[in-house]
């Protein structure tokens, strides 16, 4: 990987780690498309450090939610009453949610790995993405707000996250239209997935670093990870901030087109390329 690989993947992925495009598909997309040679290995690694990064992103954004979240469900603990206050009952949801991926994303490791070099995986992914967004907009009543998740939607949600763990799934787009599925508004279904990102994330940050402290040339590789790790953190925070605005007024299909076209196109691109 490249210097200027690494920042306009950085960018990708900042872009579309929160809008439900999937960021993984389109990690896999963009080197195929451009005629990069990038290792499988060394794809997934960049992968997950840059997902770290989106992390930040998240963080950044969400940070007074995280600074009540937490200080509720310290103080519901000591009270020994974790579910009475709404925000402790939201931190405890969210962790529930993360449940479901982070035991498979473990177990399936391997697998995962390998889906980042088949564009035929990634297409079909992209595919499923579109329909996903398409039945969360047609069967989701949007009558329902964040203060309303109950431990149902959080499992729920989280088993919607499991799609995610291949490349092509958008991770947002699935868990957003997981929580509409549970007439969860847009925006509100949007800020949980938010939010349920961060442990999964920060799992998958563990996990990079466990890998990269095993890679022999990790100083010279760090100089080229760097930019992207940069890049797709402030991309990220704008991307967040620009979506759930766009969501309080609008529909998910543009998103389920774009998927299924990009779909349609990398599937017939892996069927007849020679």
């Amino acid at each position: 990987m490249t210097f200027i690989q690494s920042i306009i993947l950085g960018i990708v992925q900042g872009l579309t780690e929160f809008l439900p495009i999937s960021s993984s598909g389109h990690l896999v997309l963009f080197p195929y498309l451009l005629n990069w040679d990038i290792p499988a290995h060394d794809a997934f690694i960049f992968n997950i450090l840059v997902q770290v990064a989106t992390l930040i992103a998240v963080v950044a954004y969400f940070w007074s939610d995280l600074l009540t979240i937490g200080h509720s469900m310290i103080s519901g603990v000591k009270d020994r009453s974790p579910f009475a206050n709404p925000e402790s009952r939201l931190g405890w949801f969210i962790l529930l949610a993360t449940l479901p991926a982070g035991v498979l994303g473990l177990a399936l490791k391997d697998i995962v790995e390998r889906a980042f070099a088949s564009l035929t995986a990634t297409a079909v992914a992209l595919l499923l993405t579109a329909a996903l967004l398409v039945i969360a907009e047609k069967f989701g009543r949007r009558d329902r707000s964040l203060e309303n998740v109950t431990w149902k939607d959080a499992i729920w949600i989280g088993f919607f996250q499991v799609f995610a763990i291949f490349p092509g799934v958008s991770r947002s787009g699935a868990t957003i239209s997981g929580g509409m599925t549970r007439d969860l508004k847009r925006p509100a279904a949007a800020r949980f997935s938010f939010l349920m990102s961060i442990p999964i994330m920060l799992a998958a940050g563990l996990v990079a670093s466990i890998e990269l402290i095993n890679i022999p040339n990790l100083a010279t590789l760090l100089p080229v990870y760097i930019p992207g790790f940069i890049s797709a953190a402030v991309v990220g925070y704008l991307a967040i901030r620009w979506l759930i605005g766009y969501l309080s007024k609008h529909s998910l299909y543009i998103f389920a087109i774009y998927c299924a076209f990009v779909g349609l196109i990398s599937l017939g691109l892996s069927l007849f390329a020679f």
